[in-house]
């Protein structure tokens, strides 16, 4: 069971938490994030959705291309999805984009083409949840709305001693319930660097591996450097074997060197983006490339085994690299052949578009009979 906040550790009037982190983001935060300058609706909430689950680092070059792109939210509604996805790809958890398309589009349709200034409003968006609707509401206009995203969770529950997966609904209760008496205690002023500041430590000093105690603003006050835990917590997340699966898919070229993409169904792996057409099974592979493709197989050559790691599996890709002379028929909107000059407008999985403009196959790969190239086991 988690440990609850008792007297000792529940934040008081004078909140030590509060008065010594802000002073510590003024000498040692982060001030000159693209997102802060100017730091309007939109932006704040093109970056919040970029940063989940990914690094600063990563996400700056992203999101300068994406405002080039659509600067404006109403630009952004009034795009395509391939044109999102294109912007995108490479960013990973592509439901993000998705949502934010969508979001940007239901903003024009109820809320004037912009951002609700309402916290209820925001989470009703697709993509927003409570705490980045906090994060949307304190940066963007400075009002009083407490945030738990994954950095935060792990100072709290340091500071607090909080024991139990921050992930289990229970433990989540007790971070939130702290984070919101927390944040009652902050300046007026000061909620759009108090939600920084959060964000600023974790990522930077309380960080989940090898954390930097010894220069942290909270040490004075933290339980888990009290208790020399601060290893142990978070509690993690209870470990599990990624089950492996396999699967095959065709790199087919036609006459003028065009390689064919097929445009992956709205919802699953890879949802909306243009990929290699794949199947779970060499039978499947060659059922629809018979259905499909003027031509034959047999020649095929097998590129080594891709290697793509998911959120809930490992996957295991056999590309069969084919020249062919075109399709039966060229009315299948899911299908379209591309140049490569045309590859970077469209939305493509990172394995893949790398697969693609390394130009392979780089050199003849080991030549493999059809039989042997799709005598893998089929996906589980």
């Amino acid at each position: 069971m988690p440990r609850q906040p008792s007297a000792s550790n529940t934040p008081a009037t004078d909140d030590a938490f509060v008065a010594r982190l802000l002073p510590w983001f003024d000498g040692h935060g982060r001030h000159d994030l693209p997102w802060q300058h100017p730091r309007t609706p939109y932006r704040v909430w093109l970056s919040e959705i970029m940063l989940q689950q990914t690094q600063v680092a990563t996400v700056i070059p992203y999101f300068l291309k994406f405002l080039t792109a659509f600067p404006t939210l109403p630009d952004l509604a009034a795009a395509s999805n391939d044109a999102v996805m294109a912007q995108w790809a490479g960013l990973g958890y592509y439901a993000r984009a998705r949502n934010l398309h969508a979001a940007a589009q239901r903003c024009v349709e109820l809320h004037g083409g912009d951002l609700p200034r309402d916290v209820d409003a925001l989470i009703a968006l697709p993509g927003i949840g409570r705490s980045t609707a906090g994060a949307i509401l304190s940066q963007a206009w400075n009002d009083r709305f407490a945030i738990l995203d994954g950095n935060v969770k792990r100072v709290l529950t340091r500071y607090h001693g909080i024991d139990g997966f921050p992930g289990l609904p229970a433990v989540e209760k007790v971070l939130w319930a702290l984070a919101e008496a927390h944040v009652q205690q902050v300046p007026a002023n000061r909620l759009a660097d108090y939600t920084q500041a959060q964000m600023d430590l974790g990522a930077t000093v309380c960080t989940r591996s090898r954390p930097a105690c010894v220069i942290c603003p909270l040490q004075d006050d933290c339980v888990a450097r009290r208790e020399g835990r601060s290893d142990q917590l978070p509690t993690p997340k209870p470990s599990k074997v990624l089950p492996e699966r396999e699967a095959v898919a065709l790199l087919l070229r036609d006459g003028q060197g065009r390689v064919l993409l097929q445009k992956r169904p709205d919802t699953g792996i890879w949802a909306q983006l243009w990929t290699l057409p794949q199947a779970e099974s060499g039978a499947e592979l060659q059922d629809w490339f018979d259905a499909h493709v003027d031509g034959a197989l047999e020649d095929a050559e097998a590129l080594p085994v891709l290697e793509h790691t998911f959120s809930h599996y490992r996957l295991h890709l056999q590309v069969l690299v084919r020249r062919v002379q075109g399709l039966h028929r060229d009315d299948d909107p899911t299908l379209r052949w591309v140049a490569a000059a045309d590859l970077p407008a469209l939305g493509l999985p990172a394995p893949i578009r790398k697969l693609l403009e390394s130009g392979a196959p780089p050199a003849r790969p080991k030549r493999r009979t059809m039989r042997g190239a799709l005598s893998s086991p089929d996906v589980e």
